[in-house]
């Protein structure tokens, strides 16, 4: 009789183990057969267990109890923050691993700003990718607190750019690069991200504009020339070298880029004889305007930045660029610039 009694009772047991265990699996089975996604976010810093209370909450898993359960008996899981796309056709398990994937939505936006375009032009990739205008985007550029703030705060920054006679005090210092933003970005935010790469990019190369004779700013300014004026890679040193030749004899940049900029045509516009007079702080081409523009005109890229700080080593003060392949000819004195124009326009 005891015999059986011990019988009965371990088959009890056993129905019973059976029937948790059924339980147990059926409540880490989908809350539904049919695909439903839906969004579920995890904030840094969210304990495992209000992970698995919010999973219920939005019902995502069938038991709080099971899902515990499973978390104890695979220590190895690491729940990731986010934002994910979860299914309510998907298991607990695969939640789970899921959540612990770091497969989440990405809440960001990828811009590439190309060198050699001036911030006007960036205005318009920010406008095409932000809810900001233009205008937005001028009014904090504009604004000289603002302004200031980041002189304080970047030290590619000075009070150079602070010159009334500058269009746009920014322009010049946004890096041109592939950039990853928060799609709910600020306008300060995307400037200061941009801002901070070409801080980061001038740290490589202080030594050397410290040893020379001009500042960050006026580096900059022949970089931006540089890279509107060349095409080619090894023209870049050659443009430099042109640049400091003029500067050190007191001759006229004549720089028709520069022209351009100062009575804001696009390049591919035709310059005018009354945009050649025309007075402003960028035109390089009137006789009488000696030294850099203002500000830079554009940009630009490291290329230009070392091209700026290392010159060729020659006597080159002219250079043509032929029409169809924008590809330089240099001359030493103004007959052979001559001999070149009517070679190569």
């Amino acid at each position: 009789m005891k015999k059986k009694i011990i019988i009965a009772s371990i088959i009890t047991l056993i129905t019973i183990l059976a029937l948790l265990i059924s339980l147990y699996f059926y409540n880490l089975s989908s809350v539904s057969k049919n695909s439903e996604v839906v969004k579920f976010s995890i904030a840094s810093g969210t304990s495992t267990k209000e992970v698995i209370n919010n999973l219920e909450k939005n019902n995502l898993i069938r038991s709080k109890l099971a899902t515990l359960v499973y978390v104890k008996l695979h220590n190895n899981l690491m729940i990731q923050a986010g934002t994910y796309e979860l299914d309510r056709s998907m298991s607990t398990k695969e939640i789970l691993n899921k959540l612990g994937s770091g497969d989440i939505i990405k809440n960001t936006i990828t811009i590439t700003f190309i060198e050699g375009k001036r911030l006007i032009d960036y205005l318009d990739v920010i406008d095409a990718n932000f809810n900001y205008s233009k205008e937005d985007i001028l009014k904090v550029i504009n604004n000289q607190e603002y302004l200031k703030s980041l002189i304080n705060k970047y030290d590619c920054l000075s009070n150079e750019i602070l010159n009334s006679d500058i269009y746009y005090s920014l322009e010049g210092y946004l890096f041109p690069a592939t950039y990853e933003f928060y799609k709910d970005s600020t306008i300060e935010q995307i400037l200061e991200k941009m801002l901070a790469k070409t801080d980061a990019v001038i740290k490589n190369y202080l030594d050397e504009i410290n040893e020379s004779d001009y500042s960050v700013h006026e580096v900059l300014t022949m970089a931006s020339i540089i890279e509107n004026e060349t095409m080619l890679k090894e023209d870049k040193p050659l443009v430099s070298q042109v640049i400091y030749k003029r500067l050190n004899t007191n001759m006229s940049l004549g720089m028709d880029v520069t022209t351009y900029y100062g009575v804001r045509k696009s390049l591919k516009e035709e310059l005018t004889s009354v945009d050649i007079a025309a007075v402003n702080a960028y035109n390089t081409r009137r006789t009488s305007f000696l030294g850099l523009p203002v500000g830079p005109i554009s940009n630009p890229s490291v290329a230009s930045i070392e091209a700026a700080l290392n010159p060729s080593d020659t006597d080159y003060v002219y250079f043509y660029a032929e029409i169809t392949t924008g590809k330089l000819h240099f001359a030493k004195t103004y007959r052979e610039f001559q001999n070149l124009i009517q070679k190569y326009s």
